[in-house]
């Protein structure tokens, strides 16, 4: 019986389905290979119409054929398709909507009167079983009392979201919550609104508040929009509060979300394009915002005396040298095998430098000394300098009889990079050869106008002439009295009043001091 069996269970099924699949592909002979090619090349080309799979759709031509053939094991008829390389169906996920969220809210509502078949044996809900049951075991179940029972939880759906929607910060949001925000802060602005006005009121009942008398008021004119200035203004004094704490430069104030905004640079700086405006100056480089060189470098300023010297003149301050070399020592330092690194362990690095450059000018010293004990020549190194011992200097020097000196002593006149003693326009001196009031000009015709034609003894007429007439005019005004002003004339009348009370006390005081004196004499 065993053997029987078994026999019985490895022999295959029959079907014309297992006699379709286990036919093995006909072989091809070299005439219907040909033909084949051929009509491939034709589709190709487009002289012959493509295939067409069994949903109507054109399967182009230029694909593969290791893509377009269909394996045996999927579709035994070999009709041309595609269906295999697009994606199965059976094989996709379905992800829920945008749209779709667990329910909100879900009141509780005793439906059912008497116990239900598969329902939970203690509380009477059909949406768990005894051993899942939260609640209290009763002493009696409800499927023997039939009395109390329980509601069905509503079961929240498994929701399963595709990359879009587990990111969606919105979703599941309802838009009519944010209207309790809308209206709360109506009612609290409308309650500033009543407060600002019971304000007003009590300081116009006061006396504190005084109406202003505008030219509109006068002329009986209605000011528009009265109640959003005063709102305004309201804003703005609540703004000078918070603006108050956030003044200082690099930083902007919005009141409107009461943040401050940190800007990318301080305004204040001078952009580096703007420090020299010469297009020969030094060059910036917009992409990576650098400028290497000095932008003042022709300007005659000392580096350290300009707000920016380059790019460059930064790099070269401070400890940046010590930093290159120290970096330079560990690189040696690690070829000779040495483990130590600049940015790993800077501590140990500097240490070990710092005993390198004591060792290194001990060797040097020793290696001085051992050289001189075995040569000599101490003494020449111990010389003074050649200006004592042969009293020669480079300084060209002139004395006279007595010792003094002529020549010699005075600075030498630094050249300057301006063309000197141009003359143009027929002058014969240089501009700047005169000054007066403040004002450079030519010596040969007083003249103050820099590119002027020289007009010679005439000009320089004229210019005395003009200077004499500018001379007479001041005297003219001084006798010309002008009219004074209420207010210098207040000011006159106020001075003499107290002129005339200091008189006053004085007389008060010496009358005082008077009597004083005959009273004393009296006595």
């Amino acid at each position: 019986a065993k053997m029987a069996s078994g026999a019985v269970a490895n022999t295959p099924p029959a079907g014309g389905a297992n006699d379709v699949s286990m036919e093995e592909p006909k072989k091809m002979t070299r005439e219907d290979w040909r033909k084949k090619k051929e009509l491939e090349e034709q589709r190709k080309l487009g002289n012959a119409p493509a295939e067409v799979d069994e949903e109507g759709k054109d399967i182009n031509p230029h694909i593969p054929q290791y893509i377009s053939s269909v394996p045996w094991y999927i579709d035994p008829s070999k009709r041309p398709t595609l269906k295999h390389q697009r994606p199965q169906p059976e094989k996709q996920k379905q992800y829920n909507s945008s749209g779709d969220w667990y329910k909100r809210g879900v009141q509780e509502h005793t439906v059912a009167t008497r116990y239900r078949k598969g329902a939970c044996e203690n509380c009477g809900a059909l949406t768990h079983k005894k051993k899942d049951c939260m609640e209290r075991p009763r002493k009696v179940g409800a499927k023997y009392t039939g009395m109390n029972i329980a509601p069905d939880e509503y079961v929240q759906p498994q929701l399963m979201f595709d990359y879009d929607g587990k990111r969606d910060r919105w979703n599941g949001y309802n838009p009519e919550e944010h209207m309790k925000i809308v209206e709360e802060y109506s009612k609290v602005d409308l309650a500033k609104r009543t407060l600002k006005a019971q304000k007003l009121q009590e300081e116009l009942a006061s006396g504190k508040l005084e109406q202003v008398n505008s030219p509109r008021h006068q002329w009986g004119e209605e000011e528009s929009n009265s109640q959003t200035e005063r709102d305004h203004n309201s804003e703005d004094e609540d703004e000078d509060k918070y603006a108050d704490d956030i003044d200082m430069p690099g930083q902007n104030f919005d009141s409107k979300r009461r943040i401050t905004v940190r800007n990318l640079r301080i305004r204040e700086d001078i952009a580096k394009y703007l420090r020299n405006l010469d297009p020969n100056s030094a060059y910036y480089d917009p992409k990576t915002r650098a400028m290497r060189e000095n932008p003042y470098a022709n300007t005659g300023k000392n580096p350290d005396e300009v707000g920016y010297a380059g790019d460059n003149f930064v790099r070269y301050t401070g400890d940046t040298i010590s930093m290159a070399q120290t970096q330079l020592f560990a690189w040696e330092a690690y070829d000779k095998g040495s483990e130590v690194h600049l940015q790993a362990d800077p501590t140990k690095l500097e240490l070990l430098y710092k005993s390198f450059k004591v060792k290194k000018e001990d060797f040097k010293a020793q290696q001085k000394e051992s050289i001189l004990e075995k040569y000599g020549g101490q003494e020449h190194l111990d010389a003074p300098p050649a200006e004592l011992l042969l009293a020669q200097t480079e300084d060209y020097v002139e004395y006279s009889r007595h010792g003094t000196v002529i020549k010699g002593q005075e600075k030498a006149i630094a050249c300057s990079k301006y063309e000197e003693d141009v003359k143009i326009n027929n002058h014969t001196c240089i501009w700047g050869s005169y000054w007066k009031e403040g004002k450079w000009g030519y010596k040969c015709c007083h003249s103050f106008v820099k590119f002027s034609y020289c007009t010679g003894e005439a000009g320089k007429e004229t210019a005395n002439g003009e200077a004499s007439v500018m001379e007479e005019q001041p005297e003219e005004e001084e006798h010309m009295t002008k009219p004074k002003t209420l207010m210098e004339i207040h000011q006159e009348i106020q001075k003499e009043k107290k002129k005339k009370k200091h008189k006053k006390s004085s007389n008060s005081d010496s009358e005082g001091e008077e009597k004083k004196k005959q009273e004393k004499l009296k006595k």
